[in-house]
């Protein structure tokens, strides 16, 4: 990684002034165009360890989903390409004639495909081995995240608390704890279809239908929310107005995620000719590390994710914030108490799973001495206002999968331009076209972009830009990164000439 000091010899050695390197013409004439000032765009661009461009490099800003390569990159290197999360069925209870004389653990291990089908495959297993009643309570194990359910009492990002982007996860998070909504109207009514099924959880809506764009239907929507009526039954009630004579699907996380678990199960359990006597509950903190197998008991069954590389694709190319903070949250759950890489912890290893995931991370940049000062990393997705990095510190991150022996599934989980994830319809009569690839970063105030990018003769380049300003939107700050990559893609490596100093 190129320190600030050495970045500012090689800046000067090839004519560029450290802190005032000029942005290409095309980036500079969109930003004034957009009322954008050049100081609120950061950028850098590597071809080796040749700097073709630095323009406030150094400054930390906000990244956006960008950051989510740091997560990304660090994961990769400390828990390998063949890493899977597990969820677990467990007991200490004897089968009886077909009874589980006792309480089942659904077992959280940051499985990040567990899913509605995966707890019915899980069940199947169970009935195979001839169970048919659970004679205790279900246990919901998210022991190995600390706290265990890291979103309660947690400040909505946004005013759109309910959408998948905003959902925070915890070791035993079920099918992203998500409804799906299909919204059916014609002139006089709507008709709403709710799944997965669960049990005693019905759906009802007081929306207003009114005349207007289908396109639009989000324009009317308000926070749905549910409410807990007699004999258990919960009720989601959807708000605001929609349009008539129009069709359209979305999915809500409005259910408490032990509500949620708790009638997902029992459907799915009575569904396969199952039955239980019991509740469900949250497992208690056992004081145990947070891998260590639950004492006395036994796996009745068990699943695991996709591998790692397969996760990172679904994380960078379609910037899933869910799925990145479960992962950053793994980096931390299963680092030993006494040692984070080079660094003893002993005594003092933090409780808090993100705590411990940021000491990780840092560990990882300081030993490819990579500078953190001025770095914050709160949960590893970028979906925050203040998580900060500098464009030549993630420039250092990428520079070093380049080296890295995962570099090809590190590089092949970002978007193509042009092609495929957040940079499908982007840059598509750009030289980058089908050749660069690009993480993206998207925030109100906030685009940014890093990854590599073929120059003219083909040499691979970092790139990394980040524009924070309450001007970026609609637009204008997409254009002038992408301006930059377009730049990058043309340009040809020109032999640096060294002027003589004067006698």
């Amino acid at each position: 990684m190129l320190r600030p000091a050495i970045l500012a010899m090689l800046l000067a050695g090839i004519g560029l002034p450290a802190a005032h390197a000029q942005l290409p013409d095309a980036v500079s004439v969109l930003l004034r165009s957009a009322n954008i000032p050049e100081d609120a765009m950061g950028a850098i661009v590597l071809r080796g360890n040749t700097v073709v461009l630095s323009h406030g490099a150094e400054r930390s800003m906000q990244p956006a989903s960008t950051m989510k390569l740091v997560t990304t990159a660090v994961a990769l290197e400390q828990l390998g390409p063949i890493f899977r999360g597990r969820t677990e069925l467990r007991t200490s209870a004897d089968v009886i004639n077909g009874v589980l004389k006792g309480d089942l653990i659904l077992r959280g291990g940051a499985d990040t495909d567990f899913n509605a089908d995966v707890l019915t495959h899980m069940l199947e297993t169970l009935r195979r081995q001839g169970i048919h009643k659970i004679r205790g309570d279900l246990i919901l194990d998210r022991q190995l995240f600390q706290p265990a359910r890291p979103d309660v009492g947690a400040r909505p990002f946004d005013e759109s608390a309910e959408f998948r982007y905003n959902v925070i996860p915890d070791a035993l998070l079920l099918n992203t704890n998500m409804l799906d909504i299909a919204l059916s109207s014609n002139a006089q009514q709507l008709t709403l279809q709710m799944s997965p099924e669960l049990d005693n959880v019905s759906i009802r809506s007081d929306m207003q239908l009114v005349k207007g764009n289908c396109s639009r239907w989000e324009d009317g929507w308000r926070p749905p929310e549910y409410v807990r009526g007699p004999n258990g039954k919960l009720q989601v009630i959807l708000h605001g107005t929609f349009p008539q004579n129009c069709q359209r699907q979305t999915s809500i996380n409005v259910l408490d995620r032990n509500d949620y678990a708790d009638r997902l199960f029992r459907t799915t359990w009575q569904r396969l000719g199952g039955s239980i006597t019991g509740v469900v509950r949250e497992a208690p903190p056992t004081g145990l590390p947070a891998t260590a197998e639950p004492v006395g008991t036994r796996m009745l069954a068990d699943h695991v994710s996709r591998a790692l590389p397969e996760v990172l694709r679904d994380i960078n190319k379609n910037s899933d914030n869910t799925l990145a903070r479960t992962l950053f949250l793994s980096l931390g759950s299963l680092q030993s108490d006494g040692w984070f890489g080079s660094r003893p912890i002993g005594l003092n290893a933090p409780e808090d799973t993100a705590t411990r995931s940021r000491l990780v991370i840092e560990e990882w940049m300081q030993r490819h001495n990579i500078n953190i000062d001025g770095m914050l990393i709160d949960n590893g997705s970028g979906l925050s206002r203040t998580g900060r990095i500098a464009p030549l510190q993630l420039a250092g991150i990428l520079q070093a999968m380049q080296r890295s022996t995962w570099a090809p599934e590190f590089q092949s989980s970002l978007p193509i331009v042009a092609l495929d994830g957040t940079m499908r319809k982007r840059l598509t009569g750009s030289p980058a076209a089908a050749r660069a690839r690009i993480k993206t970063g998207t925030l109100k105030n906030v685009v940014a972009i890093a990854g590599y990018v073929p120059d003219a003769n083909g040499e691979q380049c970092v790139v990394v830009a980040m524009v924070n300003s309450d001007l970026a939107g609609n637009g204008n700050g997409r254009a002038a990164v992408d301006a930059l990559i377009d730049w990058v893609s043309r340009s040809v490596a020109v032999p640096v000439k060294v002027q003589a100093a004067n006698p």
